[in-house]
């Protein structure tokens, strides 16, 4: 793309890959998003939520100007009562009695100034983050093996490496542009072998050369019989090993003999299946293994992230090109998080609290009144010490764990109960911000100016290209300004985020000479800052060339700069006890982004999945009498959802999978945290969310509707038993069902809609219980309500399209109660590719006219063709059909 006069260079605000972006401002206030060709982490490649950006960044429901218990107030009035409070708790309760919960959506100048204000200032480790919920494992993981928190190589390596390993990773949806990147890579050499090591069929296994099905947490005992397996084979790497590393016996002494029926039963994967996976990685020395959430979000996680550390040191297959372990983040900023200290555990720097000389070093820097001296709170247990009354303020910064944290009833609870509570955030109306005392009002992307990390250690800026609206203001500035009140105004004279990153970058050279792995102590230029481009740490001062890949001679960061094995016994991760008969593994979807308050803004990225569901095995669905569509109810001893029944064969048998994503702002019953007991890893504090007991049946006696609207429905008044509520084309969508002793004249109040003095043109069917009913304005639909006793089966895309359309004559207004077009007007049907608007019927009418490739439907349809998110979806489609056109011409 060319560059107009008003591009700005960013960054993604998603997830960890760290994309670079061109945001060109046009003269109508809109403003058109691509992918950065020169960055490093993308080369121009966007996924679909990231296409759909310029989609996200409009005003409506956005928090302009700070409250107090819900009235407007000015900005001193607010940080005055903070202060204010704040400093009274710590006066009477100590520093430990106030808190922190900040998140990985912040910049890394927001999150060095909170943490220098809280950890050596206030003097207490009370400040966590969101973060601790997708990568806190991982942390512990690499500080066990390597003595830092390193991730060793680079995203170049998935591009080098002969296999590719992917564990707990759904890579096509949650970090598609290193899917692109691998898949473009497996094009170019097909004797790339990819192994997807996951207990669904997810869209990733479409590139799998392997996929192993495998038990929730067999990850343990999958690679402890890894490293028995090298062992027993003698494919190591002694000259490594001897020279570079301790405990190697210990390790194998824990992993025990290698047995692969044992080890079959233990995993749930076939002995043919194990021996050709561990044959696979005998045989390439260029091995990459990239693991995300599924090994993170465990109450084993530390010791899964171990188990793979063991197998790669005692290959020596580290730290080198295409070879090495690669820890995926899930947040745009969760590294920068990691390395400036937002976590509990650590200090900034990738210092820690428990060395007395770091805890000196950090403190004479900030010339603080004190340091922190011991680990503060962690995610789960700083909400229990709210609920308790521990925690006496808290101030939670650009994130909702109403909905995003385990056992989210009672976290809502605590917040209730708690005496003081801030929220700064850029939505006036979460489930967390509605429990606020004090509202603030930040800085969204696009409006804020500072740095990011991603997974590959990169640092990037995101740079503003719009002027914060109302009175937002950045976070650093609010610490800055809670400082300064609280007395602490000396060390917090910060005019900009450039100060900030300066004074970050010389803490980190501080003493170091590289003992430590984190050091950007060449970037303390502050003339520098707004034009520096991407870079990847380490970028020390003395000016050296440095190697971006850590340890492929050694070099860690034990005292004694030999990594360590970590002794694993591979035994079965520990859950909550309960009779549930299903285990629920949660995650995310291919175009929503945490709890949508940015994603649903975008009425494209709605269309792929536009409610809450729950993934079912037939055999499962059959035993406990649900059908495909139907809602069910899935619970547990801590809560419910109620969620719309997908029938696959994708799921294992006895599992079922829900995506994290809704909340009380976007449907009916749809919070899953609900369900997820508080269950942590031991080392790391991160919640095990991937294996849940729960139950499931199937929801009622309901009639099943659709609704379309100009105005946003108001579902609060009715008798709904279930709605899904998101923005489409023309207005909103909603998937709904009412009871069935609702009375036909309370449907239109239940459905959040209301008559009026236009024409309403429609039938209700008291034998069906089928109801079809449309408002019209003139020539303009203003709501269309579809009722039935079975989930009802219409052109979804097609009639929010009819918001926009004209419908002049009788007969027009027919076609849209009949709910799909005629044969002269195609429908797409549920949209495969958001980026290009193009629906499965799309791509069905492509496979019959005999375009059998990915490449030959993007070529008649533009599917795929952007940011290539779709593509695997549409791999499965073309498999699909080639196997019913072989079994129609048997």
């Amino acid at each position: 793309m060319k560059a107009g006069d008003n591009a700005i260079r960013t960054t993604c605000p998603y997830c960890g890959v760290g994309c670079g972006i061109i945001a060109d401002s046009k003269p109508d206030g809109t403003v058109r998003i691509s992918g950065d060709p020169d960055h490093p982490a993308n080369f121009g490649r966007l996924c679909s939520k990231g296409t759909a950006l310029g989609e996200t960044i409009g005003l409506k429901g956005r928090l302009l100007y700070p409250q107090i218990n819900g009235r407007r107030a000015d900005w001193n009035d607010a940080l005055d009562l903070v202060a204010k409070r704040f400093s009274a708790a710590v006066s009477e309760h100590g520093p430990d009695s106030v808190a922190f919960y900040v998140s990985g959506q912040i910049l890394t100048e927001d999150y060095y100034v909170a943490n220098k204000l809280m950890k050596g200032f206030i003097g207490s480790a009370n400040i966590d983050t969101n973060s601790r919920l997708c990568m806190a494992s991982s942390v512990v993981g690499h500080k066990k093996a390597f003595g830092a928190d390193t991730v060793p190589g680079t995203y170049r390596d998935l591009e080098l490496a002969d296999l590719v390993i992917l564990v707990g990773s759904n890579l096509a949806w949650c970090h598609p542009v290193l899917y692109q990147r691998l898949e473009a890579a497996k094009q170019a050499r097909p004797e790339l072998k990819v192994v997807l090591i996951d207990p669904r069929r997810t869209m990733t296994a479409e590139l799998a050369d392997l996929h192993l099905q495998i038990a929730p947490d067999g990850d343990v005992a999958l690679f402890c019989g890894m490293l028995s397996y090298l062992a027993s084979k003698q494919i190591l790497d002694r000259d490594y090993i001897d020279g570079h590393t301790n405990g190697f016996a210990g390790a194998i002494a824990a992993a025990g003999v290698f047995d692969v029926e044992v080890l079959s039963k233990q995993t749930g994967l076939s002995s043919q299946d194990i021996e050709t996976f561990f044959t696979w990685f005998a045989d390439n020395e260029k091995t990459v293994t990239v693991y995300s959430q599924g090994v993170n979000q465990s109450s084993c996680g530390t010791d899964k992230v171990s188990a793979i550390l063991n197998c790669h040191l005692a290959t020596g297959r580290i730290g080198r090109p295409g070879a090495g372990p690669f820890s995926v983040t899930g947040q745009p900023n969760a590294m920068g998080g990691r390395e400036v200290g937002g976590l509990a555990t650590m200090l900034a720097s990738h210092m820690e609290l428990d060395n007395t000389r770091h805890r000196d070093l950090v403190q004479n820097f900030w010339n603080a009144p004190t340091i922190a001296g011991k680990a503060g709170l962690k995610a789960v247990d700083m909400f229990e010490a709210v609920l308790d009354g521990t925690i006496k303020a808290i101030w939670i910064m650009s994130t909702n764990p109403v909905d995003s944290m385990p056992n989210a009833d009672i976290v809502r609870e605590a917040l209730q109960k708690c005496p003081f509570v801030v929220v700064s955030d850029i939505q006036e109306d979460t489930d967390t911000v509605r429990l606020a005392h004090v509202k603030l009002p930040a800085t969204a992307w696009g409006e804020k100016d500072g740095t990011v990390t991603n997974s590959e250690r990169r640092i990037s800026r995101q740079r503003p290209f719009l002027p914060p609206p109302g009175e937002a203001k950045p976070d650093w500035w609010h610490m800055v300004e809670l400082a300064r009140r609280m007395g602490f105004a000396g060390a917090f004279n910060y005019t900009g985020p450039a100060e900030i990153f300066a004074e970050y970058a010389a803490l980190s050279g501080i003493q170091n000479n590289g003992s430590r792995d984190f050091d950007i102590s060449a970037l303390t230029d502050t003339d520098a800052y707004d034009a520096r481009g991407p870079v990847q740490w380490p970028v020390r001062k003395s000016g050296t060339a440095e190697d971006h890949r850590f340890f492929a001679e050694g070099g860690y960061y034990h005292r004694d700069g030999k990594a360590k094995f970590v002794p694993v016994k591979p035994a079965a991760a520990e859950r909550q006890k309960t009779g549930a008969p299903l285990i629920l593994n949660t995650g995310r979807i291919r175009d929503q982004w945490h709890t949508m308050t940015r994603t649903a803004l975008a009425a494209r990225l709605n269309a792929h999945s536009g409610e809450p569901y729950c993934d079912i095995h037939p055999h499962d669905a059959h035993k406990y009498l649900i059908g495909d569509s139907e809602l069910v109810v899935v619970e547990n001893d801590l809560g419910k959802a109620v969620l719309r029944a997908r029938v696959s064969p994708a799921q294992l048998k006895g599992h079922v999978f829900v995506p994290m994503h809704w909340t009380d702002q976007t449907s009916s019953c749809g919070r899953i945290n609900v369900l997820v007991p508080p269950l942590t890893d031991r080392d790391s504090g991160q919640p095990a969310s991937k294996n849940v007991p729960v139950s499931i049946r199937p929801a009622g006696d309901v009639v099943y509707g659709y609704l379309v609207s100009k105005q946003k429905p108001d579902f609060a008044a009715g008798e709904l038993a279930y709605w899904a509520l998101a923005k489409c084309s023309g207005g909103w969508r909603a998937e709904i069902a009412v009871p069935r002793t609702v009375e036909p004249e309370q449907l239109l109040k239940s459905c959040g809609v209301a008559s009026g003095s236009e024409d309403t043109v429609g039938y209700h069917d008291r034998k069906t219980g089928q109801t079809r009913l449309g408002l019209f304005d003139r020539d303009a639909l203003k709501w269309a309500v579809y009722l039935s006793g079975r989930p009802v089966m219409l052109a979804r895309e097609w009639l929010c399209e009819q918001l926009t359309v004209s419908h002049d004559g009788f007969a027009a207004r027919l076609k849209v109660l009949a709910g799909k077009p005629d044969l002269n007007m195609p429908d797409k049907g549920a949209l495969v590719c958001a980026c290009m608007n193009v629906g499965i019927h799309d791509i069905s009418r492509a496979l019959h006219g005999g375009h059998l490739t990915v490449s030959a439907i993007g070529e008649i349809t533009a599917a795929g063709t952007n940011c290539g998110s779709c593509r695997a979806e549409i791999n499965k489609m073309i498999d699909a059909f080639k196997q019913q056109t072989a079994i129609a011409a048997e």
